[in-house]
């Protein structure tokens, strides 16, 4: 008979308590100590009644980055069904994410689910719009820098890494060398519309062939992953919570061809319908810039790259998903 699968997942808080696990899993489970470096915990008020009633409790803790700072706590070990479980038993204000211990060792562990709110020290990588060009303030990223910092300016950094025409392949090559110094705890990776670029002669083929309504993000973008995953790793290399935002809308009756290459509607959902999965699969957070430029074709410059007012929509709508 084949064992169980088991996970780890690193604990802070109610899950440690046996009294919780005895009422979630039916049995107290394999811990161990452990601490989490990176991260200090703030406290979170419980309205739903059916955790407050398993922890005996109506205020729990939540983890934010904290430079230098760690947090003392255990490893949980579980079967598939016990973290399951777990995952039912966490409301909507957290979500599981692999973080790194003290130790060096992955795990699980639950976050914050709006992955800019915790974050002290924020990098970010694109191209040409994550930059902010066609925006003297330097676009969304500009406004999302501004805002951060004035919440802490002694401990809070973003840095805008970002290089116009930059692909993803490009940002998972560039990017390890970038991280060390700078000492990030999020990872925010702007996935641009370059990735879903077609040559000319397809572009047309495709315009005809599809629209918003049946796109249906089949298009081969499985060379993506490698870079995704790249990213994935690199971040948890530096102990960093990857965030991928992305792609935005773009009027392709405005769009110029760029170096033989064109920018389809069809092509820049199935991209978007791809990042979705992907993040979904490997539990990375993604925030969707499509909707706040759908059909604001006068938010855009050249049918791809916003206006200054479109850096501050598409601000103003990543803000409200992430922050």
């Amino acid at each position: 008979m084949t064992e169980p699968r088991t996970h780890t997942l690193f604990s802070f808080g109610t899950l440690m308590d046996e009294r919780v696990q005895t009422a979630l899993f039916g049995r107290a489970v394999p811990t161990s100590p452990a601490s989490l470096a990176g991260y200090t915990t703030r406290p979170l008020k419980i309205t739903d009644p059916a955790v407050i009633a398993a922890s005996g409790l109506d205020v729990h803790l939540i983890l934010e980055r904290r430079l230098g700072a760690s947090v003392e706590g255990a490893v949980l070990h579980l079967t598939d069904r016990e973290l399951a479980a777990a995952d039912a038993y966490e409301v909507d204000d957290y979500t599981r994410r692999r973080v790194v211990l003290s130790s060096g060792e992955s795990t699980w562990a639950y976050l914050d689910a709006k992955p800019l709110r915790p974050a002290e020290r924020i990098v970010i990588v694109g191209d040409s719009i994550a930059y902010g060009r066609c925006d003297p303030r330097g676009g969304w990223a500009g406004h999302l820098a501004a805002a951060h910092i004035a919440g802490n300016e002694a401990e809070r950094r973003l840095f805008n890494l970002a290089v116009p025409g930059s692909t993803l392949a490009d940002v998972s090559e560039q990017t390890p060398a970038l991280l060390a110094a700078r000492r990030p705890d999020t990872l925010l990776v702007a996935a641009g519309i370059n990735d879903s670029a077609v040559p000319l002669a397809d572009a047309q083929g495709e315009a005809d062939t599809r629209t918003d309504a049946d796109s249906d993000g089949t298009a081969d973008f499985a060379q993506l992953t490698g870079s995704l995953d790249a990213l994935a790793a690199t971040a948890l290399d530096h102990n960093a919570r990857l965030v991928v935002a992305g792609p935005s809308w773009l009027d392709e009756d405005r769009t110029r061809a760029y170096e033989g290459l064109r920018f389809t509607r069809a092509r820049a959902l199935a991209l978007r319908t791809f990042l979705r999965a992907w993040c979904g699969a490997n539990h990375i957070d993604h925030l969707d810039l499509w909707e706040p430029l759908r059909e604001r074709s006068d938010l855009l410059v050249d049918g791809l790259h916003p206006t200054a007012e479109g850096h501050q929509a598409l601000y103003e709508h990543l803000d409200a998903l992430g922050r």
